[in-house]
């Protein structure tokens, strides 16, 4: 086996009976191989359950032949055909004690890098300069934070990139509302989250105001150098906020990875002059636009992708295509990640469809949007603050800190010092695993109380379980390396659920599916809950031997915790 994927190899074992027994085809995720739930069973193959009508034999008979044919090579145990056609697999205990001994000294728990890496370029974040991060960025900096370190895992070259607001109109607005303060003052973030609004009212309701503002985005975008200063200040103070709510909230974004609407502008024109040189663009209502087959509205009237609006501006979308244009032409990517809200699924499905058509994607790209549901409140609709207010990100984080403080101070016997560190893993790590922990297209409810529980699929739950094993470890002492020996029904069960990391991280990361990676993580902490209840470790009647064995499993059981963790960008501190 290339690496610890048992299910893969066991997929692969089932189409080359295929290919053997029937000269049938199919690749080893065709094979239908899945963890089993039945007492008894590890896996099962459904394959010849869809395979007989194809060949013209009952699901049975081509079930017998696959375990006719099918390789067993020191890893099965058994292969034995139930009901209509399933085919239940057994692994042999002598393959697992020897796999988890293997485990245990590879460093990425037998986890190959790829042989056929990609270059990814993942677009997460995005918040606006001048105003504060707030829960609704919460989302996409988590996702794709998580997202980013799968793929790098596995080996792809993962370049992530902010794609902040930070041009055009607002931004006009607001300098033009700051020429009136002390413009030459060092604001913070809090300043300008006020000068905005301020700024903002003035522009709704000032119709003077408001000329001068679209006269200053003019000049801004002419290179004016008071107003220019004005807005590197305000860049400037923005950036300095999103790095210390990223360093806060653990997540990877660096002012490195910033690429603002501002930096895609020089490329607006050639992005226009490409379209209309291919034939796609047509005038519609005096704007120009492209309209990419197969969008339509309920009306079946044909929906245009707006590129140039009626008064000579840019916006989004034209924006959205210079950034794949530059991505798959200058920079060489392969792959296009957008971890942005679902209502964006049509917006970008049409910019994917331009792109194709301009020849800026082609078929050895892959570009998707990966969309999210809402953060809820406890009434269910958009989380708010009592006030109706936006909920700052900061804040929030701060606020989960917190919480995490009293919840520490309960259980452990750490200094003060030691106790913050943990808090702040705690809190953090628990506001990150209740984003990733269900289907990221599903809105949630924000509920601290559920998030910080100590039971049930929580980052707190599987935080104390390993630092429980931890602990445990630290008991036993420098026990010698040992193998490891199935002595209990409990053991198999932990060590099945184990070997199975691989495949959980292989689909998390396929399917940018975070929840699958937690859902394995709580099942492997569940495991090891019921293993210790049932097998014992460090009592004075345990046989060295099975002591040794079963510290080997506690090991690993802590060392695919704490590595898990991670790929969701959360800690794991022992002690706690």
């Amino acid at each position: 086996m290339r690496d610890s994927d048992v299910g893969h190899e066991l997929g692969r074992r089932v189409a080359s009976a295929l290919k053997a027994g029937l000269d049938v085809d199919i690749t080893p995720a065709e094979a239908l191989v899945r963890p089993s739930t039945r007492a008894g069973v590890d896996y099962q193959c459904d394959v010849a359950m869809g395979l007989g009508r194809k060949v013209g034999r009952p699901p049975r008979e081509v079930a017998a032949i696959v375990a006719e044919h099918l390789e067993t090579g020191g890893l099965l145990e058994s292969a034995q055909i139930a009901g209509p056609g399933f085919l239940n697999l057994v692994l042999r205990d002598e393959w697992l004690e020897q796999h988890a001994a293997a485990l245990l000294v590879h460093d990425r728990l037998g986890i190959m890098p790829t042989d056929t890496p990609r270059r990814i370029a993942i677009d997460y974040g995005s918040p606006n300069v001048a105003k504060e991060m707030h829960v609704g960025h919460l989302r996409s900096s988590i996702i794709g934070d998580s997202i980013s370190r799968l793929l790098e895992f596995q080996g792809h070259e993962v370049i992530p990139h902010n794609h902040l607001g930070d041009w055009g109109t607002p931004f006009g607005m607001l300098i033009e509302h700051m020429l009136g303060e002390d413009s030459a003052a060092d604001h913070t973030i809090g300043d300008l989250n006020g000068f905005y609004q301020a700024a903002r009212v003035k522009f709704d309701t000032d119709p003077a105001f408001a000329d001068r503002a679209r006269k200053r985005v003019v000049l801004l975008q002419g290179g004016d150098e008071q107003t220019l200063e004005l807005w590197r200040k305000l860049v400037e103070e923005s950036a300095r906020h999103f790095e210390k709510v990223y360093e806060l909230l653990g997540v990877q974004l660096t002012p490195e990875d910033i690429y603002g609407e501002s930096f895609y502008n020089p490329f607006l024109a050639e992005v226009i002059d490409e379209l209309e040189a291919d034939g796609l663009t047509e005038i519609s209502d005096g704007a120009l636009c492209v309209f990419p087959p197969g969008f339509a509205n309920r009306d079946g009237d044909r929906l245009p992708l707006i590129i140039r609006k009626r008064d000579g501006g840019y916006g989004y979308a034209t924006t959205d295509l210079a950034t794949v244009r530059y991505w798959t032409k200058e920079r060489g990517v392969t792959d296009l990640l957008y971890v942005v809200g679902s209502p964006q699924a049509q917006h970008f499905a049409m910019v994917f469809a331009v792109s194709r058509q301009a020849g800026w994607l082609t078929d050895k790209h892959h570009a998707e949007h990966i969309g999210f549901g809402t953060i809820l409140g406890e009434d269910g609709k958009t989380m708010r603050t009592r006030a109706g207010g936006t909920v700052k990100l900061a804040e929030l984080l701060a606020e989960a800190v917190d919480r995490a403080t009293s919840i520490v101070a309960e259980r452990s016997e750490l200094s003060a010092d030691e106790q913050a560190g943990v808090a702040h893993a705690v809190g953090i790590g628990a506001v990150k695993y209740a984003d990733l922990s269900g289907d990221r297209e599903r809105d949630y409810t924000f509920d601290w109380d559920r998030m910080l529980s100590m039971e049930g699929n929580t980052a707190v739950y599987l935080q104390y379980a390993n630092a429980r094993i931890q602990s445990i470890l630290r008991k036993a002492g420098d026990a010698e390396a040992a193998e490891v020996h199935l002595t209990a029904p409990a053991e198999r069960e932990l060590l099945l659920t184990l070997v199975r990391f691989a495949a959980a991280v292989e689909s998390a990361a396929a399917t940018y599916s975070p929840h699958k990676l937690c859902t394995f993580l709580y099942e492997t902490a569940a495991a090891f809950s019921r293993f210790y209840e049932q097998c014992p470790i460090l009592k004075a009647d345990v046989p060295d031997d099975v002591r040794r064995s079963r510290l080997v499993l506690a090991r690993l059981t802590s060392n695919t915790l704490t590595l898990g963790l991670s790929l969701l960008g959360i800690e794991a501190p022992s002690p706690m």
